[in-house]
């Protein structure tokens, strides 16, 4: 029988995305645009934490909004209705995650001569997304309390690529077996440098602080 043929060709795909996501990022730094990719896993509260944050900062910061899902345009429409900013959809196609390719479609959409920040919620998976680099400046992930604080040990990717992790759901924490002690140790763990806020989405406790970290970011981004 002869033998088989394996040709590895993820480095390459992953390296060629590397390079165009580079690209991207260099392209907003001179539009003084700062891009913020927003990774959960489906149910984790994106959305809704999205309309607090987005409340907070209208006022303050010209910004915009990228959502991405397989199908359906439900987050976008409420977005629009319930913040009045500018929100686009987009759909992946099957696929389970953005790259700086299908970003680059999105924001081409987008009027940025307009525009401070661009959110993108990702589509909702803890693993596909973290794999691919969609160009933005920084990523941050949303773990909810009724997923457990040992997501970082079972998905160690999502949390290394990370640099700001927002614990969802405070709220119910009495009714879960999960420790905020032990979450912020999981972290750290995979990420060091990490930032670990607690909030929850529905009251808007701890919103303030996501929304303060944004502004800071984006100040941080046009003065360098």
């Amino acid at each position: 029988m002869d033998e088989v043929r394996v040709i590895e060709i993820k480095k390459s795909v992953f390296a060629d995305n590397e390079m165009d996501a580079n690209a991207l990022r260099g392209e907003l730094k001179a539009k003084g645009v700062y891009l913020l990719n927003l990774m959960s896993s489906p149910g984790s509260g994106k959305t809704t934490t999205l309309i607090r944050t987005i409340n907070l900062l209208k006022d303050k910061v010209r910004l915009a909004v990228m959502e991405a899902d397989i199908d359906s345009d439900v987050d976008t429409v409420k977005i629009r209705k319930e913040t009045g900013v500018e929100s686009i959809q987009l759909h992946t196609g099957g696929m389970c995650h953005l790259d700086a390719e299908m970003t680059r479609q999105g924001l081409d959409s987008l009027d940025l001569e307009g525009v401070d920040l661009v959110i993108l919620e990702n589509v909702g998976n803890l693993v596909c997304p973290a794999e691919f680099d969609t160009g933005a400046v920084r990523n941050a992930m949303i773990l909810s309390v009724p997923e457990g604080d040992d997501k970082p040990l079972k998905y160690p990717l999502m949390f290394s690529v990370c640099d700001l992790v927002l614990v969802n759901k405070t709220d119910v924490m009495p009714y879960f077996d999960f420790s905020l002690e032990r979450c912020r140790e999981y972290v750290a763990r995979r990420n060091p440098a990490a930032q670990v806020i607690p909030i929850c989405a529905r009251t808007g406790e701890g919103v303030e602080k996501f929304a303060e970290w944004l502004l800071s970011e984006v100040g941080n981004w046009k003065k360098q």
